[in-house]
């Protein structure tokens, strides 16, 4: 009774925040961070940031990764699949219900304000995600480097994301590496 209890209690947190996916996964964080780690406290902050940077750069979307990690860790591999049916079972049911009337639906004036309204909300909202997860990230100097040289090399030489992924990847593992050698040394 008391696993039944968890898995709905999974699907019924990941169907509330299916339903603000609005601006998609980054726009997410806050919110993910929110229900996972302070109402919940299911989740620290640097497992939400782990699990992150893991659905980010893993196939499939953000917040359907972010789901299942943290279903998995909650209630083992029926966790996973009832967080991932919570998240996305709001954008099926609207999607489904946008395609039986998409063709008026483009024209109704209300539609056009409310997505004004939204894209003004999602863009505030990924300004928040920004500063707070730059702040969980950035936590040293080198941290700064990393994030300023994918910055630059992103938006002004237009690199892809995977590419960025991989070098942080071999930045962080080198260092690891570095340093496990250099304290081996000092024993």
């Amino acid at each position: 009774m008391k696993r039944i209890r968890t898995y709905i209690e999974l699907f019924i947190t990941f169907f509330k925040i299916g339903l603000c996916t609005f601006g998609g996964g980054i726009s997410m964080l806050p919110i993910l961070d929110r229900e996972l780690g302070d109402k919940k406290k299911w989740l620290t902050s640097e497992e939400l940031m782990d699990y992150y940077a893991i659905g980010q750069s893993t196939p499939g979307i953000i917040a359907v990764n972010v789901a299942t990690f943290c279903g998995y860790k909650r209630a083992g591999i029926i966790g996973g699949i009832t967080a991932t049916l919570g998240v996305v079972c709001p954008s099926v049911i609207i999607i489904t219900l946008i395609a039986g009337l998409i063709n008026s639906f483009n024209e109704i004036v209300y539609v056009k304000k409310a997505l004004m309204g939204i894209n003004a909300a999602v863009a505030a909202n990924l300004t928040y995600a920004f500063f707070n997860l730059t702040k969980k990230a950035v936590k040293n100097i080198l941290g700064v480097f990393i994030f300023a040289g994918a910055f630059v090399s992103v938006y002004f030489f237009k690199v892809e994301i995977f590419i960025i992924v991989l070098v942080s990847i071999a930045i962080g593992v080198s260092l690891f590496y570095m340093k496990k050698h250099k304290e081996g040394e000092e024993k």
